[in-house]
């Protein structure tokens, strides 16, 4: 697969690996000196001039190593941090750009594990895996030519029992296709069972399913050490059966070597290397073998890291989405999260410019679906959706989001301090601007109250705040957005009476411009004086009108509203 854009080497990991290679090199010199410096020690003349020209080699060698050395592993780290780095700054920009709908919690469980420890992954092999390959084959290639140089025959040898790494990465490479994918994609899965056991933490410890008591993850986590095991257990006897055959190679040299050396046919200086570089090689073919199955391992890494970056990205203008007005209109639209299972079907209706229209029905009937849809969190899979008279299929849902600001049950709160959250709305807003949000959402007093005021810190999600105060945090937000579209998605839902109240009187301040606002609330008490009652059932809209007009129905809103007043009784 070509490699593209942050996956490209720099300058920095290039040169990192050719003066690895050198190094490499020079290293297989080492072993030539060794062998002059004996040679010379074994000779009947051997002068104090002949032992220092040798020693000074030797150690001209060494400092060259060292220097070549620190030279290609600093540009090797330098390198790939800065693929690294690159890599992860392109993720985060490329997440921006993949629509929205792709975000499912299962797939959100492989982004995570992509950008964590695929990148990682990465990183190991520019700056740890190519550098060791390189050098170790550079080394191994120069004892073999050197040990072919002093008996040709255990050369040839070593050549064909070095040739063997080929059908032993082969099979190595087969079992990383087959179990090294597998356990990437149970990795995957286990980073979401996780995340969502993290998460829902809470709600875990209320029903005694937490720790171990919880099959979902503990299975999820059993199964990644099953196939760990299984792909440890099928490629450590390939690896374990070749070095057996891999060292086997140092007695037989031994033994071919001595009829020659007793026959005077070599040196004894010859023979003694002849007995210690075949262990040298040994090492080398072993520690190329472990590497390039890792190497193969991580390119596993590499590979999913590529189908991020290929991943399909929104088509829409990115050009700035402007209309004369904000009327929303759904043209027989059909939607649906799995295909077959239509969540709404032709559903028609105009939300006016600047009114207040409240979206009522059963649990599951497509309320929520129809904000997502508005603010482009999904695209409809057919029909057309209008705003200002312009389709935004063809926009980007970045473009659109511009124009609304959203108030949801769930709210998401960065852990960072209460003024920053807030100004997340609008980065150039003023401190004083922000102070005049928070009046409006009534959340100025309890932030004052605190010990470090509007520089709170939130705590992870808002972990430090309760509902409520979260929920106003969120209405501040959108005050200070000011965008001439407003979604409220149940704000008021799961909210103590206290809370309610206030998050209500906050809401009221929010509404206060005239925007074109679009509710949903779980209480019809709260839209009874909305411009239009939109009433969802079967995936259609069965009612539209205002308050009195659907109760003189008689319908399914009246129904609705008689059975919560006898609640309320």
């Amino acid at each position: 697969m070509k490699e593209t854009g942050p996956l490209h080497k720099n300058i920095h990991f290039n040169i990192g690996v050719i003066f690895t290679v050198i190094e490499g090199f020079l290293s297989g010199c080492s072993y030539m000196m060794i062998y002059l410096v004996i040679q010379i020690l074994l000779g009947k003349k051997t002068t104090t001039t002949d032992i220092l020209t040798i020693t000074g080699i030797l150690c001209v060698v060494y400092a060259l190593r060292v220097l070549i050395y620190s030279i290609g592993y600093t540009q090797n780290q330098i390198g790939g941090a800065a693929v690294s780095k690159n890599l992860r700054l392109f993720l985060g920009d490329k997440f921006k750009r993949i629509p929205l709908f792709r975000f499912t919690h299962g797939q959100v469980g492989q982004y995570v594990n992509t950008m964590t420890c695929d990148v990682n992954g990465y990183e190991q092999i520019l700056t740890h895996k190519v550098s060791n390959l390189t050098k170790n084959i550079a080394l191994a290639v120069m004892v073999i030519v050197f040990i072919c140089y002093l008996y040709l025959p255990a050369g040839g040898i070593l050549l064909l029992s070095t040739s063997m790494l080929i059908p032993e990465m082969w099979l190595s490479f087969r079992t990383v296709k087959k179990y090294g994918t597998r356990k990437n994609k149970v990795s995957s899965e286990t980073v979401s069972s996780i995340v969502e056991y993290i998460e829902g933490i809470q709600t875990f410890r209320a029903y005694g399913v937490a720790g171990t008591k919880n099959k979902a993850t503990t299975e999820a986590m059993q199964l990644f050490s099953q196939v760990s095991f299984e792909y440890e257990a099928h490629g450590i006897p390939i690896n374990f059966a070749f070095n057996i055959i891999n060292w086997l190679m140092v007695p037989f040299i031994m033994f071919i070597g001595i009829s020659p050396w007793m026959a005077g046919e070599i040196q004894t200086i010859d023979f003694l290397l002849l007995c210690m570089l075949p262990m040298l090689l040994a090492k080398l073919i072993g520690a190329i073998s472990v590497d390039l199955f890792s190497y193969k391992n991580l390119v596993i890494s590499k590979n999913n890291i590529l189908k991020v970056i290929h991943e399909p990205e929104e088509n829409g203008s990115t050009e700035p989405f402007t209309v004369k007005n904000y009327e929303i209109v759904f043209d027989n639209v059909d939607f649906s999260y799995i295909p077959g299972e239509a969540v709404l079907k032709e559903t028609s209706f105009i939300v006016p410019n600047q009114k207040l229209t409240a979206i009522v029905g059963d649990s599951g009937s497509g309320k929520s679906t129809i904000l997502n849809l508005i603010a482009k969190y999904y695209e409809p899979t057919g029909g057309e959706i209008r705003i200002g008279g312009k389709p935004i299929s063809h926009i980007s849902a970045e473009r659109v989001l511009e124009q609304i600001s959203m108030v949801d049950q769930d709210v998401f709160l960065f852990d960072d301090t209460i003024r920053e959250n807030i100004r997340h709305a609008r980065p150039e807003a003023t401190d004083e601007e922000i102070e005049a949000a928070c009046r409006e959402a009534n959340c100025d007093g309890f932030i004052r109250k605190m010990e470090k005021g509007y520089d709170t810190p939130t705590g992870e999600n808002g972990n430090l705040l309760s509902g409520g105060e979260r929920q106003r945090i969120s209405i501040a937000r959108a005050i200070l957005k000011n965008s001439p579209i407003l979604l409220l998605d149940e704000a008021t839902a799961s909210l103590d009476i206290e809370n309610e109240l206030a998050v209500k009187q906050a809401i009221a301040n929010l509404l206060k411009e005239k925007k074109t606002v679009v509710m949903i609330a779980h209480t019809l008490s709260i839209v009874k004086n909305a411009d239009q009652i939109l009433v969802v059932s079967g995936g259609k809209i069965a009612e539209a009108g205002t308050h009195d007009e659907l109760l003189a129905k008689g319908g399914k809103y009246s129904a609705m509203w008689n059975a919560e007043q006898k609640l309320s009784a």
